[in-house]
């Protein structure tokens, strides 16, 4: 089966009068499972529907980019793509990027800032009677009062800002299917804020605080002038994003207020390879001729195995769009898409990543999901690991030693990053010890990247990250493997400077921990604020929601450019901040051997 539409021609050569639903996104158009916008397509298409893509429409000309298609006769859907844009168009300076990954030839300057509400904005003023659907990880995140770093304020739910009729949040597919039916079926737009996953917009907020099923938060308005107020919304926010069965949420606005409906149950392994089965291309679409899509490069030959993660990092997106729970799919979905890899052009017998969210926890699931009913916890794992949780590493790596009996892959690389806490602690138990050594022998391509993230325990505390003496025991097993098996890999560790809590002390510190172990570091990165993140939540009000307690954080350029230096120690460039403070730091031990 070919190509999903993007262009009249096209649509004629299908027979098409006219397509039922129009998909414009800020990415490239690129057939695989890996792109959203691709992905939302062929579910649509696979339930009857005609799906047509506008991929980066031109919203600085005469627009034709958003008229060519004309109006489809159900809705239009909006995607800024498979990043937030501001992430996309800027770094953690707010200096714009000079290249954007999901542009033929990497070019920038390919989709404007605040993707969704722009395009949004735009459709409805073209096509005022046709109803916008928005979803996608900016809209997911941006779903109720959000700070921007960008802008560095308080904005509200970007439903409201985007002029669009309904928003999807999360993992979309049967959300985006049953407002698919609902239109067909000639039902109003308000029958959809009876379907779970989505957000709308209701003038009456009275029936709300009424209903016992919903949680009142407090206002856009409150939330701008005391901070305070944001912090408790992003607690309760969390802690309901995480239940098994959620309350709905409603947040007032001026007089209206948005309303998030619980999420669907997570997806079923039947549900989630079906998704995965459905016949892309994997392939740029021909319009891209004699182009490089960077993004795509990078996973043409990776495998998804899962989706969601339970580790509840306070820096990251993921549990907040995928979901907490672990949606795996069967070892035969993915045994199958290996062999469709294995015909595409230019594959040489190298999977570049068999993995997910983290890598490892493929499988795991609640033992009981009625004791998930009652819990509240951002994160399974962590200050240790639910009693609740399966967390045994038997079925990754009954998938590992499929993998690596399919004729024609010399190498299935796990690229994506693992949790280490799941197995390190518990390196006695035979499927943990194997899983490690199986991942050393067989699935690292030389560089196995690990993200131990900081070394104080108050920022670590603050990250909901391990102990640092978790990531020494890792780096002793690792050299254990590396001499047991006359090798020379090596463990990659990826750190983050400027978090909400870490100090200049907190710096000086790792710096001395990881010259001790021989570390010249290079995987690092400065915090960012991303949208509905504890730690960025953090990072605008100063307080730990969850404690009410005040929050250091490092705010001014001069601030995180000092933080950041101690990551480099060791270049000339560098080598001033730490000097100066040479006398505070503790006296170096030897190596460990």
């Amino acid at each position: 089966m070919g190509f999903l539409p993007t262009s009249v021609k096209e649509i004629k050569a299908l027979g098409w009068e006219q397509p039922d639903i129009i998909i414009f996104t800020g990415d490239a158009y690129v057939d695989h499972p890996a792109f959203g916008a691709a992905v939302i397509g062929r579910v649509l298409e696979s339930e009857g529907f005609k799906v047509a893509i506008v991929p980066q429409p031109n919203w600085r000309d005469d627009l034709r980019d958003f008229k060519k298609l004309g109006e489809p006769r159900l809705f239009f859907a909006v995607t800024a793509g498979n990043m937030d844009s501001m992430v996309n168009h800027y770094t953690a300076a707010k200096r714009l990027r000079s290249d954007d990954a999901y542009t033929p030839d990497g070019k920038a300057g390919f989709r404007p800032d605040y993707a969704t509400v722009i395009y949004s904005q735009i459709l409805k003023k073209l096509f005022p009677n046709i109803p916008i659907v928005i979803g996608g990880v900016e809209a997911s995140l941006r779903r109720l009062t959000h700070y921007d770093y960008w802008s560095d304020t308080l904005k509200p739910s970007i439903l409201a800002e985007s002029t669009a009729d309904i928003l999807v949040y999360g993992m979309g597919e049967k959300v985006i299917t049953e407002i698919a039916r609902k239109f067909d079926e000639g039902l109003p737009l308000e029958s959809l804020r009876a379907i779970p996953q989505v957000v709308y917009i209701d003038e009456n907020v009275q029936k709300y605080k009424r209903s016992a099923d919903a949680i009142i938060l407090n206002s856009y308005e409150d939330c701008k002038t005391d901070k305070f107020k944001f912090a408790q919304n992003f607690k309760v926010i969390e802690e309901e994003s995480n239940r098994i069965n959620s309350k709905i949420l409603v947040e007032p606005i001026e007089d209206r207020c948005i309303v998030v409906n619980p999420p669907f149950k997570p997806a079923t392994t039947n549900e989630i390879d079906r998704w995965y089965d459905l016949p892309y291309t994997r392939l740029p679409h021909p319009r891209y001729k004699g182009k490089t899509i960077p993004a795509w490069e990078m996973i043409k030959f990776s495998v998804n195995i899962h989706r969601g993660c339970f580790g509840g990092c306070s820096f990251c997106t993921i549990s907040a769009h995928q979901g907490r729970f672990i949606s795996s799919r069967s070892e035969q979905s993915i045994l199958k898409e290996i062999e469709e890899i294995k015909g595409m052009p230019g594959f040489a017998g190298y999977l570049s990543d068999l993995g997910g969210p983290s890598a490892n926890m493929y499988g795991m699931t609640p033992n009981d999901y009625n004791l998930c009913a009652r819990c509240k916890r951002p994160s399974c794992i962590y200050p240790n690991i639910c009693k609740n949780l399966n967390s045994s590493h038997e079925r990754i790596n009954n998938l590992y030693s499929q993998v690596r009996k399919v004729k024609g892959i010399k190498k299935a690389f796990v690229g994506s990053g693992i949790r280490y806490d799941l197995f390190i602690n518990r390196k006695e138990s035979k499927p943990e010890r194997e899983y490690f050594e199986n991942l050393f022998l067989y699935h690292v391509s030389g560089r196995l990247k690990v993200a131990p993230e900081h070394t104080s325990e108050k920022v670590l505390k603050m990250m909901r990250k391990p102990p640092f003496e978790l990531f020494k025991q890792l780096k002793l097993w690792f050299d254990a493997l590396n001499e047991k098996f006359g090798l020379k890999q090596q463990l990659i560790p990826y750190f983050i400077s400027s978090h909400p809590g870490s100090t200049e002390e907190d710096m000086k510190q790792l710096a001395d921990e990881t010259r001790k172990l021989n570390f010249k570091l290079e995987q690092v990165q400065d915090f960012t604020p991303t949208p509905m993140t504890l730690a960025s939540t953090i990072y605008y009000t100063g307080i730990n929601p969850y404690t009410g307690e005040k929050v250091y954080v490092a705010r001014s350029v001069e601030e995180k450019r000092k933080q950041q230096s101690y990551f480099f120690w060791y270049k000339n460039e560098s080598k001033a901040p730490l000097a100066q403070n040479k006398k505070r730091l503790p006296k170096r031990k030897p190596p460990i051997k």
